[in-house]
C-alpha cells in the first residue's frame, strides 16, 4: 500500500472513530449497536492487560444495568468460577472478593486473581445485594475445561449428598484416573500413545447416568435442587470433554483447540437453557481472549480448520450475538516466558508496521471505538487482511512475528474493536518481588 493510500485510510479512520475520553457516554454508540442482542462477547488482545479488563468490566456494568444482562461467562474453569458465583449471589461463606477468588491457583492464576477482577466481583456483589428481593441476581460462570480432577470431586460431593449408591458407582468409574496422580497431561500422553487404556467409556457412562436420573434429583422442580443438579451435571460434562481434550493434546493443535472451544460454546448453550427456565430469556456477556471470541473464519485459524467460540455462537444465534475485540500498540503486560514459568511484568514491543495495531497508532488517537459494521470507506478498506497481534499467557518478544501475529480481516472477525494505544500490565493479587521489579525497556527495533 503506497504512502498516500495509507494517509487516506488513517484520515478516514480518524473520522470514523469514537474517541474514548473516560466518560460514561464513551460507549453509547456501542450500546446502541448492541441493541437487544442476547450475547455480547468481549475479547482481549492479551491475558495480562489492565485496560482490557477495566474497560470490559465497564461495558459489562452498563449491559447489566441498562440492558438486563444477568450472567457473565468467562474463560475459566467451572468449579473455580462457581465459587465466585456463590459469593456474588450472596450464598457463600466467603467474606471478600479475594477470598472468593481463592480457587484460582492453577497457572496462569493472574488471569482471574488480579485487582481488576477483584474490583468487578466486589461491584457485582454490591449490585446483587441492592436488587429488590425477588429480582434475578447476576451470575458469574466459567466455560473452560482444565479442571478435570476438581470437577470429579464436585460430582462425587454432590452424589454423596443426594444418592450415596450413585456416588459409589461414580467413584468406581472415576478411579480409572487414579494411576495418574491428578496429572491430566500425563494421562493424555500415556493413553494417546497406547500405554494405558483411556477412561472415555467411564466418563461417558457417568454423565449419561446422571442425565437419566435428573428427574429423581430435581424434586418437584424445586429451583434450588435444579440449580444444584445443573452444576453437578456440568461438572460431569466437563470431565467427559476434558478427558477427550487431554487425549487430543498429543495428536495435534487443531483437534485439541476445537474440542476446547466446542466445549466452551456447549457450556454457554447449556447455561442459557438452564437460566431460561426461570421464565425470562437470559442475556449473557462472555469474556475471553480475542482468539476465542473473534470469528475464526476471518483469520488464519479458519484456514487451519480451527473453529472458535465466536464462530459457533454466531452460527447458532446470528444477530443475537455481538463480537467485540481489543487491540493495543505498545505498553506493558503481565505474562510468562514459558508455560508454568514465573509471572513477569514485560515490555510490549511496538506493533509491526504492517499490522492493524500500527495502522490504528497512526491515527494519533490514544483510545477509540470503531464500529466495524458501518458502511464507509475506512471499514471497507480494513476488510483487506492484515497482521493482528495476540498475546496469551506467554509473551516471547524475541520471536514476536512467528509467536504473536496472524492474518485477519478485522471487520469480518468482530462487530466492533476498541483500540488503546499504550496499555499497562494487569496487577496480580499475588504479586512477587520478581514481578514488581519488572523488565528493562527493550531497545527494539534497534538491532544494537
Amino acid at each position: 500500500m503506497v504512502e498516500a493510500t495509507i494517509t487516506n485510510v488513517v484520515e478516514a479512520l480518524r473520522k470514523s472513530a469514537y474517541r474514548i475520553t473516560g466518560t460514561k457516554a464513551d460507549y453509547d454508540p456501542l450500546l446502541n449497536m448492541i441493541g437487544d442482542a442476547r450475547f455480547v462477547l468481549i475479547g482481549e488482545a492479551s491475558h495480562g492487560t489492565h485496560e482490557f479488563y477495566e474497560q470490559r468490566a465497564e461495558i459489562t456494568k452498563r449491559l447489566i444495568q441498562e440492558k438486563g444482562f444477568t450472567a457473565v461467562a468467562i474463560e475459566a474453569d467451572w468449579p473455580d468460577t462457581y465459587r465466585v458465583n456463590r459469593y456474588v449471589q450472596g450464598v457463600s461463606e466467603d467474606f471478600s472478593p479475594t477470598e472468593a477468588l481463592s480457587n484460582f491457583q492453577r497457572f496462569p492464576n493472574w488471569m482471574w486473581r488480579n485487582t481488576d477482577i477483584m474490583n468487578f466481583v466486589n461491584w457485582l456483589r454490591e449490585y446483587n445485594d441492592n436488587l429488590p428481593q425477588n429480582a434475578t441476581k447476576v451470575g458469574f460462570y466459567g466455560l473452560d475445561l482444565y479442571s478435570m480432577y476438581a470437577s470429579i470431586e464436585e460430582v462425587l460431593n454432590y452424589l454423596e449428598r443426594v444418592d450415596p449408591e450413585a456416588a459409589n458407582r461414580a467413584r468406581y468409574r472415576y478411579s480409572c484416573f487414579e494411576h495418574f496422580g491428578e496429572d491430566s497431561q500425563t494421562y493424555g500422553y500415556v493413553t494417546s500413545v497406547g500405554l494405558s487404556k483411556s477412561c472415555e467409556e467411564e466418563v461417558v457412562k457417568q454423565l449419561q447416568e446422571m442425565q437419566r436420573r435428573a428427574a429423581e434429583y430435581i424434586h418437584n422442580n424445586h429451583q434450588l435442587a435444579a440449580d444444584e443438579f445443573f452444576v453437578a451435571e456440568q461438572n460431569a460434562r466437563l470431565v467427559k470433554n476434558a478427558e477427550a481434550y487431554y487425549r487430543s493434546m498429543f495428536s495435534g493443535r487443531v483437534s485439541s483447540w476445537n474440542i476446547r472451544d466446542r466445549h466452551m460454546a456447549e457450556t454457554l448453550e447449556h447455561l442459557v437453557e438452564h437460566l431460561d427456565q426461570r421464565g425470562t430469556p437470559s442475556k449473557v456477556v462472555v469474556w475471553e481472549h480475542n482468539s476465542h471470541l473473534g470469528d475464526a473464519r476471518a483469520t488464519d485459524m479458519g484456514k487451519l480448520g480451527e473453529v472458535n467460540v465466536g464462530q459457533l455462537v454466531r452460527d447458532r444465534y446470528g444477530k443475537d450475538a455481538v463480537l467485540i475485540g481489543f487491540t493495543t500498540y505498545t505498553g506493558t503486560v503481565t505474562a510468562a516466558s514459558g508455560w508454568g514459568e514465573t509471572t513477569e511484568l514485560k515490555q510490549v514491543r511496538s506493533a509491526l508496521p504492517e499490522s492493524y495495531e500500527a495502522l490504528f497508532h497512526q491515527t494519533g488517537i490514544p483510545q477509540f471505538l470503531l464500529l466495524l459494521q458501518d458502511d464507509n470507506p475506512a471499514i471497507n478498506i480494513l476488510k483487506q487482511p492484515r497482521l493482528e497481534r495476540a498475546i496469551g499467557v506467554i509473551y516471547q518478544p524475541e520471536t514476536e512475528r512467528v509467536s504473536h501475529y496472524f492474518q485477519a480481516s478485522l471487520p469480518n472477525q468482530f462487530d466492533a474493536v476498541i483500540h488503546i494505544d499504550d496499555t499497562r500490565a494487569v496487577q496480580p493479587l499475588d504479586r512477587t518481588a520478581y514481578w514488581e521489579l519488572g523488565e528493562a525497556p527493550e531497545t527494539y527495533p534497534s538491532a544494537l
